[in-house]
């Protein structure tokens, strides 16, 4: 018979983020079951512990790797061996490096089937501001962040566009002790949506770059005016580029470009790295350098531009 694939989650986040919490109460869903036994990993212990007679009815087993250098290929081949596991669940210490993770040799048939990130959204910001390259890190491939613990003086848009402008992939949800919160945008636009013209200011920019890329329907066939430089590239004709601007993710030495598609004959005389004022109509269309669709914008309009006061843009 041939060997199943067996899914290894990962869940990560600083301590106390609500990382045993998540897993405790998902282990026990009814819909999380299977027949096979579940291997639990834990590479730290916070003030919450799991019940393992609990775990037990549950077809759990826990497994302790206290120590980063114990955390191998090695090790992990022998708990394959020693509980051949239908699943694994991974609890994984942040400060042991999530690259380290990604960078170990699983098992035969051990397969990554998601990445979750846990937040306190209440020490946010304090770990943003003290350990922010930390977070960044456990955030790059994530398929799940979880804000946990929201209250209503959160700004919890900020948080979102800190997630947003490192993995745009990743699904971002917020939860308070009710459950989730939704429409977190809502009436939070700083610019008029109903306008002839959608004037997006510097400081606005990236609140734009991500809403239209998670609401880009609302966008379609209106006309957005905004500051960028010029990036060109070989994956695009002559008569496109990309007007964008270099964002932020972790500190100055961190930095990436964001913006969208554009097009316009004029694009092939336009100086990469110029900065140009566009006045352009947002389009829905399938583009090759998307692998998909997603927001094409076609210029009405381009403005030599003086360079912004400040050229980077900072989410959160």
């Amino acid at each position: 018979m041939m060997k199943r694939d067996v899914p290894v989650y990962l869940i990560t986040g600083f301590l106390e983020s609500g990382k045993t919490q998540f897993l405790d109460f998902t282990i026990h869903q009814s819909y999380f079951q299977i027949p096979d036994k579940t291997l639990l990993i834990l590479c730290e212990e916070g003030e919450e512990e799991y019940d393992e007679e609990s775990l037990k009815k549950m077809n759990t087993v826990i497994e302790i790797i206290e120590d980063p250098e114990d955390f191998n290929a090695d090790t992990l081949q022998m708990l394959n061996k020693k509980h051949q596991p239908g699943r694994v669940l991974v609890e994984y210490n942040p400060l042991w490096s999530v690259d380290k993770f990604y960078q170990t040799d699983m098992p035969r048939y051990w397969d990554l089937a998601q990445h979750i990130v846990t937040v306190d959204a209440s020490t946010f910001q304090i770990y943003m501001n003290n350990m922010k390259s930390l977070f960044m890190e456990m955030i790059r491939n994530a398929d799940l962040v979880i804000f946990n613990r929201c209250q209503d003086e959160h700004p919890l848009a900020n948080f979102r566009r800190s997630v947003k402008v490192v993995n745009s992939r990743a699904e971002v949800v917020f939860e308070n002790e009710e459950g989730e919160i939704d429409d977190i945008f809502q009436d939070e636009m700083p610019y008029d949506m109903n306008a002839d013209i959608i004037d997006i200011e510097d400081i606005d920019y990236g609140i734009w770059y991500v809403d239209m890329m998670d609401n880009l329907d609302k966008y379609v066939d209106k006309t957005v005016r905004f500051k960028g430089q010029v990036l060109k590239s070989r994956e695009l004709n002559a008569g496109f580029f990309v007007p964008g601007r270099m964002a932020m993710t972790c500190c100055a030495d961190d930095t990436q470009f964001i913006g969208y598609i554009c097009k316009n004959p004029a694009a092939k005389r336009l100086r990469i790295g110029s900065w140009v004022t566009v006045t352009a109509k947002v389009k829905d269309e399938f583009m090759e350098v998307y692998n998909g669709r997603g927001p094409v914008l076609y210029a009405t309009e381009i403005e030599a531009a003086e360079k912004p006061e400040q050229e980077l843009v900072y989410f959160g």
